[in-house]
């Protein structure tokens, strides 16, 4: 018995026992194996089809063809088109890691046992859980980009895990270590000591430090600009400095005799400061506190902002910080609000012994002055 016209038909092939579907879209013929020799999952599948036909939501075979290197194509043209500044961060994240693994493989194949795997691959190759969640955004971020392109290249994202990280800073420093790795910087040169004064006095990170311009430091106003889109958040900033003070003397000598568009942060030959890791390596080590980040300097800026009194809106405002969870993460309890908490509790305890003592006093004074009679109640009452 024949089919009506439009729901299609499903067939095998001679040499196979697998089920083909057979339908047509706007004239042309399509044939779509069903991978499976069940007749009942066959015909599902055509019906699926047929549907999708009628709705107009047919993604057509092409989604079932698109491999993994082609989402990334497209994820890392659209970080060029919008100019992204984890672009290069990006790139490496494919290229290094993801591209070795998943380049290959069909966006359909891609399945949650196929990323547990990689999971299990970066983590015995040593990755850090933080390394491997942004490295399954970016997979992610591919995958969305994909369903919503027109027409979708695939049909569905797959569930991505979220991994515990422990991303809580505990790199700060000390007065005693600030003084000696300011004293190292100064051996090193100008732009060192300046780029550490800025670090610990603002929180900026290095990026934003090595990318003043001279026009960004208004000497004779005390101040240092950040333009909007030059930042992480993509937000501008202004911050004041005092006359007269270390950081005002390392800006007038890093601006004088440059042109407004000279970068304020460069060697002594004039040329900017790129990488200088190898540089704060040995500094760190010389100063008596090896392992530590410049980035650690934005925990201790924070912690020494709020030691002083600053408020947490404007701690924020003056290092970047978009949210409040940058004092959970970077754990901001500085000594004094320790003091503080102990104090307050020493306070409530002496106040509950003051109260529980006059109660005391009181219950006394008027038991001495009850009748015989009331005081036996009264003993009665303090029995019970």
């Amino acid at each position: 018995m024949s089919r009506p016209k439009g729901t299609g038909c499903i067939y095998q092939r001679p040499d196979s026992s697998v089920w083909w579907i057979k339908y047509s879209r706007n004239g042309k013929d399509f044939r779509e194996s069903t991978h499976t020799d069940n007749k009942r999952k066959a015909e599902r599948m055509l019906k699926q089809r047929v549907a999708e036909l009628v709705t107009g939501t047919f993604p057509g075979l092409h989604v079932e063809r698109v491999r993994v290197d082609e989402l990334a194509d497209d994820f890392l043209r659209e970080y060029r088109i919008n100019n992204r500044k984890s672009r290069d961060d990006a790139e490496a994240r494919w290229s290094l890691h993801l591209k070795p693994f998943f380049a290959a493989t069909r966006g359909v194949d891609v399945s949650s046992g196929l990323i547990a795997r990689y999971i299990d691959t970066r983590q015995g190759e040593g990755a850090a859980n933080a390394t491997i969640n942004r490295e399954l955004a970016a997979l992610k971020r591919m995958f969305r980009l994909a369903q919503q392109a027109t027409p979708p290249k695939v049909l569905r994202t797959p569930a991505f895990p979220k991994l515990t990280e422990n991303n809580a800073r505990t790199g700060f420093l000390t007065d005693a270590q600030r003084d000696a790795l300011a004293a190292q910087c100064a051996i090193v040169g100008l732009w060192l000591r300046t780029m550490y004064e800025v670090g610990c006095t603002y929180g900026w990170r290095v990026s934003e430090v090595k990318g003043l311009r001279v026009r960004h430091v208004d000497i004779g106003a005390h101040t240092i600009r950040l333009d909007p889109g030059t930042t992480k958040n993509g937000q501008g900033r202004v911050v004041t400095f005092e006359p007269q003070s270390t950081l005002c003397e390392l800006l007038a000598a890093c601006v004088q005799g440059k042109s407004a568009d000279d970068f304020v942060i460069t060697r002594e030959n004039g040329k900017p400061v790129r990488d200088f890791r190898d540089t704060w390596v040995k500094v760190c080590k010389a100063a008596g506190s090896p392992g530590l980040l410049f980035h650690d300097l934005r925990r201790t800026a924070a912690r020494n902002l709020r030691r002083a009194g600053v408020a947490e809106n404007v701690i924020m405002q003056i290092g970047g910080w978009r949210t409040r969870s940058v004092f959970d993460r970077y754990a901001i309890i500085t000594e004094n609000d320790i003091v503080d908490a102990v104090r307050k509790l020493e306070v409530d305890r002496k106040q509950r012994e003051t109260v529980a003592v006059e109660i005391a006093a009181i219950s006394h004074e008027s038991v001495t002055k009850s009748t015989p009679v009331q005081t036996r109640v009264a003993n009665a009452k303090l029995l019970n």
